[in-house]
């Protein structure tokens, strides 16, 4: 079955449509294409340029602070560490001491028998100065609070403008 003329027409003009829309495509396709690597090349050099250099820096200030607490650690922690549990072991091996035990117990009763007594630990001149002070503290912040917060009229000045302005009020004549 043949097609009519006006048919055929139409068809070779869809054909060609399709085939135009098809290469519009292929175009698009091919600038998007372009455009994507473009893209890549850029976020390349960046990452290079910029990117990369921050993060080294943020793992070398890591480092010196690790590098830091280490040493600060092997330094000053470990040795104090040490030390205490070395007189703690001392101690232990002093308590198993038969001669020790003896010096102690014996001590102990005589304190027992003598009676030790503590001083009464009476009042020195640098509570009543500390006392004294904290008065004067409580007393000047509850000045400032006072000044702060009063109501004076009194302290605030009109603005009178310019005495050489050409504004006059009627009502002054």
């Amino acid at each position: 079955m043949a097609l009519s003329r006006k048919r055929q027409r139409e068809l070779n003009r869809l054909k060609r449509d399709a085939d135009q829309l098809w290469s519009e495509q292929r175009e698009a396709i091919e600038h998007a294409t372009a455009v994507l690597k473009d893209a890549r090349r850029q976020a390349a050099n960046y990452a290079r340029e910029e990117v990369g250099p921050r993060v080294r820096e943020g793992f070398g200030a890591a480092r010196g602070a690790a590098s830091s607490a280490r040493e600060r650690f092997t330094d000053d922690v470990l040795p104090a560490i040490t030390g205490t549990i070395g007189s703690a072991l001392a101690v232990l091996e002093a308590v198993k001491n038969p001669r020790v035990r003896d010096v102690v117990r014996r001590v102990s009763k005589a304190g027992q028998r003598v009676g030790v007594v503590t001083p009464v630990k009476s009042a020195g001149p640098g509570r009543y100065i500390l006392i004294g002070l904290g008065l004067v503290a409580a007393v000047g912040v509850a000045y400032a609070a006072w000044q702060t917060l009063r109501a004076d009229d009194d302290l605030w000045i009109e603005d009178l403008g310019d005495p050489g302005s050409a504004d006059v009020d009627d009502d002054e004549f």
